[in-house]
């Protein structure tokens, strides 16, 4: 596996789980654009500062991205602890509008890798609603869609982990069947990164002890860059539409 000649467009690279996959990906032999509202401690080969909340940030990003970009990591994202509207706007809303604007860029063969979440796993329990909210055409459709249909701020962080999970299953057909790009998730469980504190305060006391019990240890952020490297390299080319959990086995343990 490697990512030799490739350029990754990556999100959230100042820090945790963003930053490890710029490293990776420029060891593989890929060209790495970093993407986030702080200035990173790394070395890239190109940077540039945005508000993934805010669309016309976005725009304003896309606009001055490389015509060719052969994967994009969607990393970026804030937690739970945060208000309802920045977790919507940045963890889904944003994550659609980058892809969605992106598209044309990427050639067949590319990928897309959204950071989903262990918490997102009770996306059945609201099929129809995600359903409903993916199927939104575009950035001020969902908008007003939300406007609508508002989230609660208790558990606002695992809503919109779900929309994003199902939101990519729902477009990942159509994405590669018409453009030959690949579009999959990754969901992590207790990863230590920065805000690895705003889980713990999130979740709460019971909860975090619970999952305690269950693994051995929070993951590395390493230990997820690694699976999203490989999930922008040729050695993934026929996956395509997958939730896949990097928890250390977290998930399997509340079946």
């Amino acid at each position: 596996m490697n990512l030799h000649n490739k350029t990754l467009v990556v999100t959230g690279v100042a820090s945790g789980i963003g930053a490890e996959v710029a490293r990776l990906a420029r060891f593989q032999g890929a060209r790495v654009i970093g993407v986030d509202r702080h200035e990173p401690q790394l070395t890239l080969d190109g940077f540039f500062q945005a508000d993934l909340g805010d669309a016309a940030s976005i725009e304003a990003l896309v606009a001055r991205l490389p015509e060719r970009v052969d994967a994009l990591c969607n990393i970026a994202g804030v937690p739970g602890t945060a208000p309802v509207e920045a977790v919507a706007t940045v963890n889904y809303l944003g994550v659609r509008h980058l892809s969605q604007k992106l598209l044309p860029r990427l050639p067949a063969g590319s990928s897309i890798v959204n950071v989903a979440s262990v918490l997102g796993a009770q996306w059945p329990q609201r099929l129809e609603r995600h359903k409903a909210l993916a199927a939104t055409r575009d950035h001020a459709e969902a908008c007003q869609w939300l406007a609508a249909n508002p989230v609660a701020q208790d558990g606002c962080y695992q809503y919109f982990k779900e929309a994003l999970i199902v939101w990519s299953f729902a477009q990942s057909q159509a994405w590669f069947r018409d453009h030959g790009v690949r579009l999959n998730c990754v969901a992590p469980g207790p990863v230590f990164t920065p805000i690895l504190g705003d889980f713990v305060s999130m979740l709460g006391p019971e909860r975090v002890a619970q999952d305690s019990t269950r693994m051995t240890r929070p993951a590395l952020a390493d230990e997820v860059a690694a699976v999203i490297a490989f999930l922008c390299s040729d050695a993934s080319r026929w996956v395509n539409g997958v939730n896949l959990p990097v928890d250390g086995g977290l998930a399997a343990t509340y079946v």
